[in-house]
């Protein structure tokens, strides 16, 4: 299993060092976001002379880019937003490859109009997922052009909030190019924590033959949902690993949601933890 980072880890003036402040802590590979390169993270047109520098920055550097980030709110309640970001998406996925990755990471989105990734009580409504389903089937539309996989993350505040909703989406779609990231820390509440490692048995039941990326954050003790950095928190790293382990891929662990105060710690944590797996 390779550990990588969200490269907006690091802020920096540009690509090449931001690049180098993630060799700097001994990692080789990343999940992109094309603010890295000065960029939304959806373009508004497609950006094929940075996507071709970006790449030969990545050649030089030694550095694998494992999934870029194509989130926008599938859901937002208004057609038109959602509309431009299906438009982005676009502009995104047509240089993909000319970055050398092939797989565009989602968000299923939520019915707050100004936050994707904000909780609201219509996000459990018909209409949600009707919209969801629409954008979906849009968005892999354009994967099937572009020959590119799209990933979905089952998170609480979205309305693919569970594994469950997760399963239902992938059954639905029926499409290889529709796979899943797993983040175990999304999987509990204040409320399921004692059965940590049953409720990770049941996520990965329902969606271990479709993860394809996996991220690294952990959840801080107590009543408040709260996320902290890989190795602060409570998450049953143990079990996740040998679940992970279990995947019939092999899946890249990408860490995010820390300060880059936090990474020598979180990336030493995930390390020793595998190590003693071998």
């Amino acid at each position: 299993m390779h550990i990588g980072i969200f490269a907006k880890t690091f802020v920096r003036r540009s690509l090449e060092e931001t690049l180098d402040a993630v060799k700097e802590h001994g990692l080789d590979l990343i999940q992109l976001n094309m603010s890295c390169l000065g960029l939304p993270t959806l373009p508004e047109k497609p950006e094929w002379e940075a996507a071709e520098e970006a790449k030969r920055t990545f050649d030089k550097k030694k550095i694998t880019v494992c999934a870029v980030s194509g989130t926008y709110n599938m859901a937002h309640p208004d057609p038109q937003v959602r509309r431009r970001g299906l438009d982005r998406l676009k502009n995104l996925a047509a240089v993909c490859r000319a970055m050398g990755t092939p797989v565009i990471t989602l968000c299923t989105g939520s019915r707050d109009p100004d936050n994707m990734w904000r909780f609201h009580p219509g996000n459990a409504a018909p209409e949600a997922w009707e919209d969801l389903v629409f954008s979906m089937e849009e968005a892999l539309a354009i994967a099937d052009e572009y020959q590119l996989t799209l990933a979905i993350e089952p998170e609480p505040a979205n309305v693919v909030s569970n594994a469950e909703r997760a399963k239902t989406l992938l059954d639905l779609m029926q499409s290889p190019r529709l796979k899943v990231v797993m983040d175990a820390a999304n999987l509990f509440g204040s409320g399921n924590r004692p059965d940590m490692r049953g409720e990770m048995d049941r996520a990965f039941d329902l969606l271990g033959d479709h993860i394809i990326l996996a991220h690294a954050k952990d959840v801080a003790p107590g009543d408040t949902l709260l996320y902290v950095a890989a190795g602060q928190g409570v998450l049953d790293y143990d079990h996740y690993l040998s679940l992970l382990k279990q995947c019939p891929r092999d899946v890249p662990l990408i860490l995010h949601g820390l300060d880059e105060s936090r990474v020598p710690e979180s990336v030493a944590f995930l390390q020793d933890k595998l190590n003693k797996r071998e």
